[in-house]
């Protein structure tokens, strides 16, 4: 069996000199979901950053490898290129630039090569389509004027146009409703198959009813306190993270 894609060892990451992750270890293989759950504050999003390049976010320790690759040695577009892709709790918006023109320059920046414009215009339909997502968006400023779940599902179809063999999506059922999530998991295991490893971070179960995780690992005060398969994801749905010293829930209020 091949090394898994990604692989991290003691990982210790300082935000603006403050530690946040204190000794991580996580092995998430290509072709398989894993879910990294915890409380807020536990450091699940300078993990996702961290891995993604983000300048702020310092490797002091450790190691993480990408496909054999260091991470710390690759700047965030050699990651993108690698095949590594971040979904953001938070996207941004980027006025000025239309999505249709934003995916066109992601896909050519990370393929190597531009696609013809009719060629294009055919994926693109075919994956938003996918998504339910609204062709007219197409001509919109990136995330202008966005709802919720429009970022969210634009993520995914960036991830869908883009192909990564590695997905990272960070709290991307944040702020949704059902309609929008169901249609964002949907997306994600239509994505999802033996090319792609994936790892969903989320403080909450709500997402794992629709996209089933084969590996439930948690975080808590910047370390993985636990793993186990899919079973855990219900164990703390029922109990939350009370036993590693936290008293937030894990189950969505009114889910």
């Amino acid at each position: 069996m091949s090394d898994p894609i990604l692989q991290i060892r003691d990982l210790e990451v300082a935000v603006e000199g403050t530690p946040i992750l204190n000794g991580v270890t996580l092995d998430v293989p290509q072709g398989e979901v894993h879910a990294l759950m915890g409380p807020n504050g536990s450091g699940k999003s300078t993990l996702a950053y961290a891995l993604a390049g983000h300048p702020r976010y310092e490797i002091t320790g450790g190691t993480a490898t990408f496909d054999g690759g260091d991470l710390a040695e690759m700047e965030t577009d050699e990651r993108a290129r690698a095949g590594m892709f971040l979904a953001m709790q938070y996207p941004v918006e980027v006025p000025g630039v239309s999505v249709m023109n934003f995916l066109r320059s992601a896909m050519t920046a990370v393929k190597g090569e531009e696609l013809k414009p009719r060629e294009f215009v055919k994926l693109f339909d075919e994956k938003s389509q996918l998504l339910g997502f609204d062709r007219s968006f197409a001509d919109r400023y990136l995330n202008e004027g966005f709802s919720g779940g429009e970022k969210k599902r634009h993520e995914i179809l960036q991830m869908a146009m883009l192909e990564p063999r590695f997905a990272v999506l960070d709290e991307t059922d944040s702020g949704l409703d059902v309609d929008a999530l169901k249609v964002v998991a949907e997306g994600v295991n239509h994505l999802s198959g033996p090319n792609l490893g994936v790892l969903i971070i989320t403080h909450y179960t709500r997402i794992l009813r629709y996209i089933k995780p084969d590996v439930v690992h948690v975080m808590y005060d910047g370390r993985i306190v636990r793993t186990g398969g899919p079973e855990l994801a219900d164990h703390l749905e029922e109990h939350g993270y009370a036993e590693f010293g936290s008293a937030e829930p894990a189950a969505a209020p009114g889910a």
